[in-house]
């Protein structure tokens, strides 16, 4: 009878020590994946914001691949809330938008302002919802010169340029530009505003006539977006979670996974903000840059 009883004790042990072991397992597998990875059985939407100015792509066309990549997730949801940005950054986004679409469907939920690139990239999409007073359209091109000459000559300050061409210096501030430089500037303008007329006729099935009488720089409310066919149905962000279901065939509850929010210090984020800034105001005050943006904000 003792051995009988030690042979139970022991498998009784064995059998503990065997959940106790997978209990860890499964603990480690949660920290590891983290609160976003979503490890239910329930169906996941990929969710990625694009708030603010767009003037660096790269972490938006990081998390389009990884979602596109990763099987549990059976759509994405851009939520954009933007004035734009830089016209590189949007048609890069815009370009892994339309690539991505090739595996996974990709709906645009717009905030208070998704105009000019924040619209620029919205339009690469299946599906747009908005508010109907979003802030949106702003189609056009800017490009602004700051002119310090004037200033210069007051405190006695000039500059002698030497350079290999005639406009191998325009748009610098220590001078107006010419006129021959001027209908440059106007021809590469004209140019990149038929690339902003060509992708929003092509991503929403429209003429490029039909785009270009709206595409004079002009802010619209969602509701009025509808109505030219930029957008395609009004409702807020949930409102797109369910066209996203609808379209990948999704019944019942959906997980919403976010990408991961980098660890970082409040000094690192102080300096950060500090950075950027100073960034900015020093791009703004010398160098002229070419944005799909809407400068009300």
């Amino acid at each position: 009878m003792p051995k009988q009883k030690h042979s139970i004790l022991l498998v009784l042990a064995i059998l503990g020590g065997v959940i106790i072991f997978l209990g860890m397992v499964m603990l480690v597998a949660l920290q590891i994946a983290g609160p976003s990875s979503g490890l239910t059985f329930e169906e996941k939407i990929g969710v990625i914001p694009i708030y603010g100015t767009i003037m660096n792509a790269e972490p938006v066309i990081f998390q389009l691949i990884k979602f596109k990549k990763d099987k549990r997730i059976k759509a994405i949801v851009l939520r954009v809330d933007s004035p734009g940005g830089g016209v590189g950054a949007a048609q890069e986004i815009y370009r892994e938008i339309r690539k991505t679409m090739a595996a996974k469907r990709v709906v645009v939920s717009m905030g208070g302002v998704a105009a000019s690139g924040g619209y620029y990239v919205a339009a690469a999409a299946d599906k747009i919802v908005a508010n109907p007073g979003t802030i949106t359209g702003s189609i056009g091109v800017i490009m602004e010169f700051i002119q310090m000459e004037e200033l210069l000559k007051k405190i006695g300050i000039t500059l002698e340029v030497i350079k290999s061409g005639e406009f191998k210096d325009i748009g610098s501030p220590h001078r107006k530009i010419s006129e021959r430089e001027r209908e440059l500037m106007n021809h590469l303008i004209a140019d990149i505003q038929d690339q902003f007329v060509s992708a929003v006729a092509d991503g929403r099935g429209l003429s490029k006539e039909a785009v270009r009488e709206i595409a004079d720089g002009r802010i619209i409310s969602g509701a009025m977006a509808k109505e030219l066919g930029l957008v395609d149905q009004l409702g807020n962000f949930q409102d797109a979670v369910e066209l996203a279901k609808k379209l990948c065939g999704i019944k019942g509850e959906v997980g919403l996974i976010y990408p991961e929010k980098a660890k970082i210090g409040i000094w690192d984020l102080i300096s950060q903000k500090a950075t950027t800034a100073l960034y900015k105001v020093v791009l703004d005050l010398t160098m002229p840059h070419l944005e799909y943006r809407w400068k009300g904000q």
